[in-house]
């Protein structure tokens, strides 16, 4: 499962559906979505991105990962599952 990405360092302007056309032109997108703090709503600065096929994923990594966005660089690899608490 090599198709859903991490990405952090986000500005926190960001939203699902900026996240979404950032990684729209890289192949179809499952899910696009920003995570935010639950009390202010407030953006954490990262979100995932899952895409249909791992090639597209692979592809949006190689490009994206340390692009400049609204003055961050974003990083972009693939997500972990989350450690159990």
């Amino acid at each position: 499962m090599n198709n859903k990405l991490y990405v952090g360092n986000l500005p926190f302007t960001a939203t699902g559906d900026s996240l979404k056309a950032l990684f729209a032109t890289y192949g179809e997108i499952e899910e696009a979505i920003v995570i935010s703090d639950r009390f202010s709503g407030r953006s954490k600065g990262f979100g995932f991105v899952t895409f249909k096929d791992e090639a597209s994923a692979q592809k949006a990594i190689e490009e994206l990962n340390g692009k400049d966005v609204e003055g961050r660089k974003i990083v972009v690899n693939v997500a972990r599952p989350r450690p159990e608490r």
